[in-house]
């Protein structure tokens, strides 16, 4: 695994785009901690990420490209377009999926909805950049401890991710997952 800096990343910002667009799985940071992504439109490279964490349950969530895409790939209710308002920041935003063809199917297993985020980091404008969603969940294998420094990733998961951009130690916790498709809005704080 390649591991690169925010300014190494951003020097050579073409070339690791095109990774991404041609597949790579990744360890990006967040706003919050650090996440494994990819290309939310690749099933193979979604897929991959699913082998790598173990996890063949329980979707996935993407960064979307912007509030617009939200819109165009998702049903915002009155109180959607509200939590929408809190955006970039550390939440997930969980709603009906209007357009099933926006992400592979991997992403969310046919739950018929998607979480979606837009971090108050500057990877949001990389996603922005790639116009397309990015997977973001925790680097970590299910169940076991998220990655909060480079020190503490899981060798698994080091040997078969193509790239890590790393910023240094996180201090946070996961975002707050905000339930939008139900009745009642549910806020699960973890």
């Amino acid at each position: 695994m390649e591991i690169v800096t925010k300014e190494e990343f951003l020097m050579q910002k073409a070339k690791y785009l095109k990774l991404i667009s041609r597949g790579a799985v990744f360890i990006h940071p967040t706003d919050t901690i650090y996440g494994i992504g990819c290309d939310a439109t690749s099933e193979k490279a979604v897929q991959r990420i699913r082998s790598i964490k173990h996890r063949s349950e329980m979707p996935f969530s993407v960064i979307a490209p912007s509030k617009r895409w939200i819109f165009e790939n998702c049903d915002v209710s009155a109180e959607g377009e509200e939590w929408l308002e809190r955006l970039p920041g550390p939440y997930t935003l969980i709603f009906k999926l209007k357009k099933e063809s926006s992400v592979a199917a991997a992403v969310n297993l046919g739950s018929k909805t998607l979480g979606v985020r837009m971090p108050k980091h500057w990877i949001a404008d990389v996603v922005r950049e790639l116009g397309f969603p990015v997977v973001s969940t925790s680097a970590n294998v299910t169940g076991e401890p998220y990655m909060t420094s480079v020190d503490d990733l899981d060798e698994g998961i080091r040997q078969k991710v193509d790239f890590a951009i790393y910023e240094g130690e996180k201090h946070g916790k996961p975002s707050t997952i905000v339930k939008l498709f139900e009745k009642e809005v549910q806020v699960v704080e973890r």
